[in-house]
């Protein structure tokens, strides 16, 4: 295995021979002409599998490791950041732009936070979902930080996880506008980022109490 393995986005498989790699594709949001890219280099490479994942990303699995350099430069395209200590991409629903039931443009914000934090190194893995209503697709509730979209804005959760240790985030503002609620995911990874050590953001919460979280990032 070389040593800039992570570096490529790569992670081995079962058969601890061959390689997935999962490209960034903001809110799995994928053209036609995308579409066919991934299928005519998942067959020039004789992958395995071609595997839509939880999080929203489209994985070309069961490659050969000497070929994962001419595979990203025949895709053209970043890894997505499904390794490391990082915010990984940012799960949305369909929202306003194209689903009958959303309350609020998660696709819009959704991308916007994407752009700015996706694989954004951090104290711990951390997950983002926006979900446009409180059907709540995307699982705001159970990310790191969650905004669910309601008729007045965004209600913003903290501290969910659906690891091993599920639990339920707290909400911790409601109301939000779009504006209201990118500046206040701005200052809790500043704090987060500049504060704590090795832990999720739940857990990292726990440790000095949601009142002083609170206090700290303005709530």
């Amino acid at each position: 295995m070389s040593s800039d393995i992570l570096e490529k986005g790569a992670i081995l498989q079962r058969d601890k021979e061959t390689y997935a790699i999962a490209p960034h594709i903001p809110g799995g949001i994928a053209s036609s002409e995308l579409l066919r890219k991934l299928a005519d280099v998942a067959d020039k490479y004789d992958a395995a599998a071609i595997k839509v994942t939880s999080a929203q990303r489209i994985a070309i699995v069961g490659v050969k490791e000497e070929d994962l350099d001419n595979i990203w430069n025949d895709l053209g395209m970043k890894p997505g950041a499904a390794i490391g200590i990082c915010i990984r991409s940012i799960k949305i629903c369909p929202g306003t732009t194209f689903c009958k039931r959303g309350k609020q443009d998660a696709v819009g914000l959704g991308l916007k936070l994407d752009e700015i934090y996706h694989g954004m190194e951090l104290p711990g893995k951390l997950k983002i979902g926006v979900a446009g209503c409180v059907n709540s697709c995307s699982e705001p509730a159970v990310k790191d930080i969650g905004l669910l979209g309601t008729s007045k804005g965004y209600n913003l959760f903290i501290g969910g996880s659906a690891g091993i240790k599920p639990r339920i985030g707290e909400i911790v503002a409601k109301d939000l506008s779009e504006e209201e609620a990118m500046s206040t995911i701005e200052r809790i990874i500043s704090f987060y980022k500049e504060n704590a050590k090795r832990k999720r953001l739940g857990e990292y919460v726990e440790s000095i109490g949601m009142d002083k979280f609170k206090e700290e990032v303005g709530l």
